[in-house]
């Protein structure tokens, strides 16, 4: 079944493609869901319009979303589970646990769906994408890590800078010959 998209699709296209798909879905999820029309030829007469009106409408999304997507680049969530020797979890992080979490902590309501992600089964640190639009995706940190211990971020630490030692430079005297790595001589007895 041949199909006009009327909106943007993840994973299938944009607005105004003229795309093959399997019939069940076409009738089933698109059509319904007023996502796509069937590609008759008076619709295909439509196609430059719906994607004027569809770039014009992505651009003003994309920009109202722009601020939502730097905080959520910049968000870092913390799961504290418990889990085996090994580091696998009893059980795992959904991504309606990310969602409430994103919720809670930047006030934007991001549905599951829009994350890009499968259950997070192991301790560590993984980057999970969430979909604004098709062009807006950013990423969120999720670091999870045994209950009792503390987290562990991967940040960008400067080393510590060593303490300066000052070489002290060998005292010799006169006649005698310092050998660098060889012990300190003997003071040697004084006549009295």
């Amino acid at each position: 079944m041949k199909v006009l998209l009327l909106k943007d699709v993840y994973k299938l296209g944009r607005a105004g493609d003229v795309k093959k798909v399997a019939d069940g879905y076409g009738r089933n999820f698109l059509l319904p869901q007023g996502l796509a029309v069937l590609a008759t030829a008076g619709a295909l007469k439509q196609v430059e319009t719906i994607r004027t009106s569809a770039a014009a409408t992505r651009n003003q999304l994309n920009e109202e979303l722009s601020g939502v997507a730097e905080q959520l680049e910049k968000l870092v969530l913390t799961f504290a589970v418990k889990a085996g020797e090994t580091g696998k979890l009893y059980g795992s992080i959904t991504q309606q646990m990310i969602a409430s979490a994103i919720m809670e902590k930047s006030g934007f309501e991001a549905d599951r769906r829009q994350l890009d992600m499968q259950p997070i089964r192991v301790l560590g640190e993984h980057k999970v994408r969430v979909r604004l639009t098709l062009d807006l995706i950013p990423t969120v940190n999720v670091i999870v890590h045994r209950e009792g211990e503390a987290p562990e971020i991967a940040e960008e630490v400067q080393p510590e800078a060593e303490p300066e030692v000052e070489a002290v430079p060998p005292v010799e005297t006169e006649g005698e010959e310092t050998i660098p790595g060889d012990a300190e001589p003997e003071a040697a007895s004084e006549p009295s």
